[in-house]
């Protein structure tokens, strides 16, 4: 079983930075796609940033040029760097790990989320 433990969220003034972590423990053997989702109040949750096998990071319109995704493969983290953030930014952030484990079988793990709330 693949645990993912999120942390990072806060309160921001608009135009601050936050950066979001994401720790991956159990058997997670070999990994496949790693996302940053987002979900705010009466929304549905989308998709912010994610590696996908042998591309480039990809990341939401709304996010380009102001939200990395970065990842340490020796400690299985994932890592959100927000900056010039935005009132709009505000929502629960969650990561996802999707791959298969130690037995070969898939699995598709969410991190208990984590708040970001921007103050204008």
């Amino acid at each position: 079983q693949v645990q993912l433990v999120e942390s990072g969220g806060g309160l921001v003034q608009a135009g601050g930075s936050l950066r979001l972590s994401c720790a991956a423990s159990g058997s997670t053997f070999r990994i496949g796609v790693i996302g940053w989702y987002r979900q705010a109040p009466g929304s549905q949750r989308e998709l912010v940033a994610a590696f996908r096998p042998g591309g480039n990071p990809n990341y939401a319109d709304s996010v380009k040029g102001r939200f990395t995704i970065s990842r340490d493969n020796v400690k299985n983290t994932v890592y959100l760097q927000m900056n010039s953030l935005k009132p709009e930014d505000t929502a629960v952030y969650y990561c996802n790990f999707k791959g298969i484990d130690g037995r070969l079988n898939p699995y598709d793990a969410w991190g208990q989320g984590t708040q970001v709330t921007v103050s204008s």
